[in-house]
């Protein structure tokens, strides 16, 4: 028999491989886990990518991008700005590295197949998403404006601050409008889309 005092076995429902932990000792699982017990508000990001060739009027025009997000707030009254969380690497935060104005569609309770359609991963082309949906462009932005949406934004882009595997991009708001007052907002909450009330 050793020395060594018996301690008792951590319960195998708690315990997490050490690959798993960060160096704080909070997993992946157990931060989403916390992180999905705060609702928030679902929007569309959208931009415009630029035209293939800038200098040939002729050229094709960019294509259209959209992006579901709930990572999505105020951050300043004066001067009005906002805020958004973008994946390093996705197409979005490729997009908005260089094209920096963009929009934001505040969707409605009866928009949710909008936030999914546009949560899709893997996607090659948004052209296709767009295709049913009505909008308008935005007259700063040339981005798309979700018809029904309970809100509308144009911003452009003041800075890019690196956050971890994110990108917080912080956005003056140069159009703010609210084009529809029916229904409520559709909020994500615990992994999925849900209904006030």
């Amino acid at each position: 028999m050793s020395g060594v005092p018996n301690t008792p076995a951590v319960p195998s429902a708690i315990t997490v491989p050490p690959a798993a932990r960060h160096a704080e000792g909070v997993s992946n699982d157990e931060f989403r886990a916390a992180m999905s017990r705060l609702a928030a508000g679902v929007v569309l990001v959208t931009a415009q990518e630029p035209p293939l060739d800038p200098d040939d009027p002729g050229a094709p025009a960019g294509e259209d991008v959209g992006m579901t997000a709930t990572a999505f707030l105020s951050v300043s009254l004066d001067p009005p700005l906002v805020l958004v969380s973008l994946r390093n690497g996705s197409r979005m935060d490729d997009l908005l590295d260089e094209q920096p104005l963009w929009a934001v569609s505040v969707l409605s309770e009866s928009q949710r197949h909008i936030a999914g359609r546009f949560a899709m991963k893997g996607r090659v082309s948004d052209r296709l998403l767009f295709a049913d949906i009505p909008y308008l462009r935005g007259e700063y932005s040339g981005a798309p404006l979700v018809g029904g949406a309970l809100a509308t934004l144009e911003c452009r882009t003041e800075q890019r601050v690196p956050a971890g595997d994110h990108t917080l991009v912080i956005g003056r708001v140069l159009t703010a409008r609210v084009p529809s007052a029916e229904g409520g907002p559709l909020t994500y909450f615990r992994g999925r889309y849900r209904q006030l009330g």
